[in-house]
């Protein structure tokens, strides 16, 4: 199994064979290059993949043959798009999950206590989500997530359980933070690109390749093109004999703690 703990032991076994063989006839100074070039390479797999469950488990979809996925957003509450989603989603009678970013719960707090007074679950996308959030120590990242929590409790009363890791990056301090934190991490098997491909019927083409039993999709309310595209996907996955269900249910989570 291809992990952090797993990947050091060989690396070192490596170093230390390198090391020896290097003092018994010489070896060229490219061979410790290209060892640490892989080691590198293996990392940054490790922590840009994220189901990679390289650092730690992240749960990305569900293990079934039943005919259901569930559908997330990330770094709402926005004052425009995640009340209009919402009103979709209410027509619809789908329910969703919203990976919350705290800092921007002020000021929107009826849309926030909207998406969990109609049955929609909130996640913990962090408060700040940093550009330099994957460089803060363990310490300073549990006060981050800890800190959006409190937004949540403040406004709906609920403390969310569910954490999905900014830009999809885990690392060893986050994983302590995450088990410290208690929380359950959630990623992804669907990626929409919902930020990068602006063109309505490019982003349906991709989004609809990735329906399959236990697939989770990753939306931002921030995206106007997905605000547009929605109602298409929706209609589409039900045609197709598709549920959408919560999901905490479809991935046998609880989202609170």
């Amino acid at each position: 199994m291809l992990n952090f703990r797993n990947t050091n032991i060989v690396f070192i076994f490596l170093l230390i064979v390198l090391i020896v063989l290097d003092t018994r006839g010489g070896l060229p100074w490219y061979v410790y290059f290209i060892t640490c070039l892989i080691y590198s390479s293996i990392l940054f797999y490790g922590c840009y993949c994220v189901g990679s469950n390289f650092f730690i488990k992240v749960i990305c979809a569900a293990q079934t043959d039943k005919k259901e996925i569930a559908i997330s957003f990330d770094d709402g509450p926005v004052a425009s798009n995640t009340h209009d989603i919402l009103q979709l989603l209410e027509r619809e009678k789908v329910k969703a999950t919203f990976f919350c970013i705290g800092k921007r719960i002020k000021g929107n707090e009826l849309i926030l206590k909207q998406i969990a007074d109609e049955g929609h679950l909130i996640g913990n996308h962090s408060y700040s989500h940093h550009f330099w959030f994957d460089m803060f120590s363990s310490k300073k990242m549990l006060n981050d997530l800890k800190q959006m929590d409190n937004e949540v409790e403040r406004v709906t009363g609920l403390h969310p359980k569910l954490f999905r890791p900014p830009y999809g990056v885990t690392n060893p301090n986050l994983a302590k933070a995450i088990k410290n934190g208690d929380y359950t991490p959630v990623g992804w098997s669907a990626r929409s690109l919902d930020t990068v491909i602006k063109d309505k019927k490019k982003l349906m083409d991709r989004i609809c390749k990735s329906i399959a039993p236990g697939a989770v999709f990753l939306f931002h309310d921030t995206s106007e093109t997905t605000l547009h595209v929605l109602p298409d996907f929706i209609r589409e996955v039900k045609n197709r004999g598709y549920q959408i269900v919560p999901l905490d249910k479809m991935l046998h989570l609880e989202a609170y703690a």
